[in-house]
């Protein structure tokens, strides 16, 4: 269902699909894999298969019921572009995506070859933000070059958790940049030098820069819970958004 979301770079949540399967490093401590068995004990609707991928199709139309411009972010809980989610499924999502431009669509992937593809010969909604997953080198950089050829009005880089030092990043086309540290129990460190790199690569390539938290580890390196935390970088709060809309 459409629900508020805490999420600080979102409105709310609009899940026409759930579940999912891992596919990079990024993927190891899911918090919608966490949530959804925590849904699926209280039996929640949408989670009676627990975190396998459902395609939600009484979903669809939520969004068309809501008059108000609203930031949806897409599949919190799923990823759009998994293997098992078919185009003749994706096709009744951007449906909705063009039948509500009042509202603006957030799609997040780690699957942006096959995002790629889907797009290749289709028009893509105005209101359709499309972003990619990028937690290190090896698996989240080559992402960036399948994203940087889909002709949307906003790309955008989720670099949540942020798992290593990225080092040189092309953001040539890129519009945004989101900047986030691992939370929960087994969160891995981010250390600032990090961010530090990116956020000045950012701001030499115009893109606009967004440090969501630091998790499960503070600037400092000691653990603590994230809310403790906080989302101070350089003694500030980074908020923005893109501009290319």
């Amino acid at each position: 269902m459409s629900t508020q979301s805490k999420i600080e770079w979102t409105e709310q949540t609009w899940n026409p699909v759930t579940g999912c399967t891992k596919i990079s490093p990024g993927c190891k401590h899911c918090y919608a894999e966490t949530m959804a068995k925590r849904l699926t004990a209280m039996h929640a609707p949408g989670y009676d298969n627990g975190f396998e991928i459902s395609l939600m199709s009484d979903r669809l139309q939520q969004p068309l019921k809501r008059k108000k411009p609203t930031v949806y972010f897409v599949n919190s809980m799923s990823d759009l572009f998994h293997e098992e989610v078919p185009y003749s499924y994706i096709d009744l999502v951007m449906d909705t995506i063009y039948r509500t431009p009042q509202h603006t669509y957030q799609i997040l992937t780690k699957r942006a070859e096959r995002m790629e593809e889907y797009f290749e010969n289709k028009k893509i909604p105005q209101n359709a933000w499309l972003g990619v997953s990028v937690e290190d080198i090896k698996y989240g950089l080559p992402r960036i070059d399948h994203l940087r050829r889909i002709k949307a009005s906003v790309r955008f880089l989720s670099v949540e958790p942020l798992l290593e030092d990225l080092k040189a990043m092309d953001l040539h086309d890129i519009h945004w940049v989101i900047v986030g540290g691992e939370s929960g129990p087994k969160a891995r460190p981010m250390k600032p030098e990090w961010v530090n790199s990116i956020q000045l690569q950012c701001e030499i390539q115009d893109v606009a820069f967004f440090f969501k938290q630091w998790g499960g580890w503070g600037a400092d390196g000691k653990k603590r819970a994230k809310q403790q935390n906080g989302r101070l970088y350089k003694g500030r709060t980074w908020d923005a958004m893109p501009n290319h809309v």
